[in-house]
């Protein structure tokens, strides 16, 4: 434990930081796994409605800096992906 007021407080902070952080991340994966449980369902209708939830989500935790764009942009595409994948069926 700290020994500082500064530092005691701090250390407060970023455990509160740490687990809004963790629930913001579940939040997103959640999103995540609902579309691809959809697009591996096959209901191309249902799969749409879940997909277009799930990306606000994903864009979200980019805005907050839980996720990278970069990593945020590759999780789109492949869903998107998986997606035209069932509706070209």
């Amino acid at each position: 434990m700290a020994n500082i007021k500064s530092a005691a407080k701090k250390a407060r902070q970023a455990e509160k930081h740490r687990q809004r952080n963790a629930a913001l991340r579940t939040r997103m994966r959640s999103a995540m796994k609902k579309a691809d449980k959809a697009i591996k369902g096959g209901d191309a209708a249902a799969a749409t409605t879940a997909l277009q939830a799930a990306v606000p989500e994903i864009d979200a935790m980019v805005g907050k800096g839980i996720v990278h764009r970069n990593k945020a942009a590759r999780h789109k595409s492949r869903l998107n992906k998986a997606l035209k994948a069932i509706k070209a069926r």
